[in-house]
């Protein structure tokens, strides 16, 4: 059980605050939050305040993302723009073995030492949820949830190969908001759920995309791929993405549907290793396979439009990461980010950025730990790993990038 309830009076009169862990997607999560009575608040606080924060309530050994993460919710408590009493924190979690399996624990922990343990702090997990008298995550709410993930892949893969290339700035993210409204209104109908409306809706959004006005002409192209929060998050990755805009990149970032495929692959090789439950591995199954008819409809949406890369079958990706690593390793991120490593070479972004967390002992095994071997492979692929903490500095960070996105551009000189 909870710490502390949320109760159904806390519903009307609370704030829920959550941390920006991935942008596009959150937006429409948020919007879901609100249409079901939450008033749910994504956290948009960056800077040396935060981690600051974040180091001075929780241990300075924890992992990078835990210090933004937590860090930001913290902040929020003490920076006076919300009523602490009037504010519960809610925490996503896979419920793996890697820490931040362990975040609900170390935010109650700390909430108890800032005198503040009467916040409550909802738990949402993939393998257990906790039970609160006024928080209900029902069956329509957790359908929406996922189509949100699915819809907001759509929106972050079409934006990243637009944005760049815009003639007239703004677009792109007129189009993102045009979106998130419709999508938000459907949700609210209880529309764009099914199979059918999802491919409508997916056919659409390429439709618009396509039409917006491009420049044609050829930039640098640049993977990122890392520790999911690092990977996703601005705050997590000092701004990679305006960065990689600034100096005339497009950039890739593979879809959060490709990390919940990771986890249901992942209950196939717990089987085959260790045994277990034959329903389990039903479940495990059937999962795979509603992803991968969503994962058919966006690829299908995307097949008039042959100007954008689409994403790689996940089969595929399996396949293919047994050339480099046992899917036996799978704490974290695991074989999912070589695999994405090779998703990303072989659609023509071969500069690829490896962000890397202080204190994800996983995502270093399997980020750095695999980097010879693919470039044994793939010999013309650029891939550099760079640190994220707290004391890592922004400009030797831009710095490395510099030297790769330099290596890159002397390289196709030279070819």
């Amino acid at each position: 059980m909870p710490e502390i309830d949320f109760t159904k009076q806390m519903k009307k009169e609370y704030t829920i605050l959550a941390p920006d862990i991935f942008p596009t997607h959150m937006e429409l999560l948020a919007e879901l939050f609100r249409m079901y009575g939450y008033n749910l608040v994504v956290l948009k606080y960056e800077g040396k305040k935060v981690i600051d924060t974040g180091l001075k309530y929780l241990h300075n050994d924890m992992c990078y993302p835990a210090i933004c993460a937590l860090g930001q919710q913290l902040y929020a408590l003490t920076c006076g723009d919300f009523d602490p009493h009037k504010c519960a924190l809610v925490q996503f979690q896979t419920g793996g073995g890697c820490r931040a399996s362990n975040y609900i624990w170390l935010l109650r922990k700390a909430l108890k030492n800032m005198g503040m343990e009467y916040v409550p702090v909802i738990s949402l997990s993939m393998t257990r949820l906790e039970k609160y008298s006024g928080f209900k995550f029902t069956l329509p709410m957790l359908l929406k949830a996922v189509m949100a993930i699915v819809y907001g892949d759509m929106l972050l893969l079409l934006k990243n190969q637009t944005a760049p290339y815009e003639v007239n700035k703004g677009d792109t993210r007129r189009v993102v908001e045009k979106w998130i409204h419709e999508l938000t209104e459907q949700f609210r109908r209880n529309k764009g759920l099914s199979q059918k409306s999802m491919k409508k809706n997916l056919s659409a959004i390429a439709e618009d995309f396509h039409n917006i006005k491009r420049e044609k002409r050829e930039k640098t192209k640049v993977g990122i791929v890392g520790e999911i929060y690092v990977k996703y998050s601005s705050f997590g990755n000092n701004g990679l993405e305006k960065f990689l805009e600034s100096q005339d990149c497009e950039y890739m970032l593979p879809g959060v549907l490709g990390f919940f495929q990771y986890c249901f692959s992942n209950i196939e090789t717990d089987y085959n290793y260790y045994g277990g439950s034959k329903l389990v591995l039903k479940g495990g199954h059937i999962a795979e396979w509603m992803a991968r008819k969503v994962e058919g409809a966006m690829c299908d949406a995307l097949k008039p439009y042959p100007e954008f890369v689409a994403p790689s079958p996940f089969d595929e990706k399996k396949k293919n990461v047994e050339k480099v690593i046992d899917r036996g390793v799978k704490m974290g991120e695991g074989w999912l980010l070589p695999a994405e490593v090779i998703e990303l070479i072989e659609s023509g972004y071969s500069n690829i950025i490896c962000a890397q967390p202080f204190g994800c002992l996983p995502n270093h095994i399997v980020g750095k730990g695999v980097i010879r071997t693919l470039r044994e492979l793939y010999p013309d692929a650029n891939i550099f790993p760079i640190d994220y903490d707290a004391g890592a500095s922004k400009v030797n960070q831009e710095n490395r990038i510099k030297l790769m996105l330099s290596v890159a551009r002397e390289d196709k000189v030279t070819l």
